[in-house]
């Protein structure tokens, strides 16, 4: 299985976040189209080949780009011609940088019948046949619904320009399900995986969560409510990760890339360094205890 991490959640300047990120030991990187301190979107043929240049340079390999749309995904329909270009200059971004995956969430999935379900798959029929001619992908990431109801959504949308990006920490920190069930029951879609952690604490509706997390008052909601969940480095939440990495060898799911994805924070450079050593030893099949990671993450802390 090959490592990378998401470049910009450094929150340094990009050239400087590459270079950590080869610190770190990954194999690759992935790369946000947009995000507070650069617009690829908006960058020049000339930008793009010296960032592939650069990272060559440091052994990184491209895996992906995120081309999140933020606040509702693709549920309304005044949205959903901004949202539909972004994924598009995303792919075409992505290509022109060697790769051809680009992830975002779509919004929580709609019952049926419902004009919002139906914004949905309209904008993803547009956006998958964009990708099939030009030979990419969109691969949507999980966690506001179990895998079933995603399953049965890309089952009616039938698109092969649509994918999954397979996050387990979205799938234990909000809907509680179990990601090596997640795993099999998406296995055909999935192209791309996060590698993310986290503890569920309490039942929590996705509709609320993720209105929350569109308006920017997750904090509100928990203070309303109580904790739902909380995202952990790798190997501090409930993830079973020598588990869930046989999981995916065994479905052959680890020859698609797998992204470290951790929010920004003061430790994100130690906590990136101990999840690359935990998950190498994971996948070495070495027995590495909570205790060993807390060890990693305090000793990697000295280093920063």
């Amino acid at each position: 299985m090959k490592i990378g991490i998401i470049a910009q959640r450094f929150a340094k300047p990009l050239d400087e976040a590459l270079a950590i990120a080869a610190s770190t030991g990954v194999d690759g990187v992935q790369l946000y189209a947009v995000s507070p301190r650069e617009n690829l979107l908006e960058s020049s043929p000339a930008e793009r080949r010296e960032l592939v240049r650069r990272c060559a340079d440091l052994g990184l390999e491209i895996f992906s780009v995120c081309g999140e749309v933020g606040g509702f995904g693709f549920r309304e329909p005044d949205a959903n011609p901004r949202n539909i270009d972004k994924i598009r200059r995303s792919m075409d971004l992505a290509l022109a940088l060697g790769c051809n995956i680009v992830t975002s969430h779509i919004g929580v999935i709609q019952p049926a019948p419902s004009p919002k379900r139906a914004a949905q798959q309209d904008s993803l029929r547009k956006i998958g046949d964009y990708a099939a001619a030009c030979g990419a992908l969109l691969a949507i990431e999980t966690g506001p619904e179990r895998g079933a109801v995603l399953r049965e959504f890309l089952d009616e949308l039938a698109q092969p320009g649509i994918a999954v990006n397979l996050d387990p920490g979205n799938m234990a920190m909000i809907t509680g399900e179990d990601p090596c069930v997640t795993a099999e029951i998406l296995a055909p879609y999935i192209r791309h995986t996060h590698l993310k952690d986290g503890c569920h604490y309490r039942d929590c509706e996705p509709e609320q969560v993720y209105a929350a997390f569109a308006s920017g008052g997750i904090k509100q909601l928990f203070a309303e409510h109580g904790t739902a969940f909380m995202e952990k480095p790798i190997g501090s939440g409930s993830v079973d990760w020598p588990r869930y990495l046989a999981t995916l060898h065994r479905l052959r799911l680890d020859r698609f890339p797998a992204v470290i994805e951790r929010e920004v924070s003061p430790r994100s450079i130690p906590e990136a360094r101990s999840a690359v050593s935990l998950l190498t030893s994971f996948l070495a099949g070495k027995e590495v205890r909570q205790e060993k990671a807390n060890t990693l993450l305090s000793f990697d802390d000295k280093r920063k």
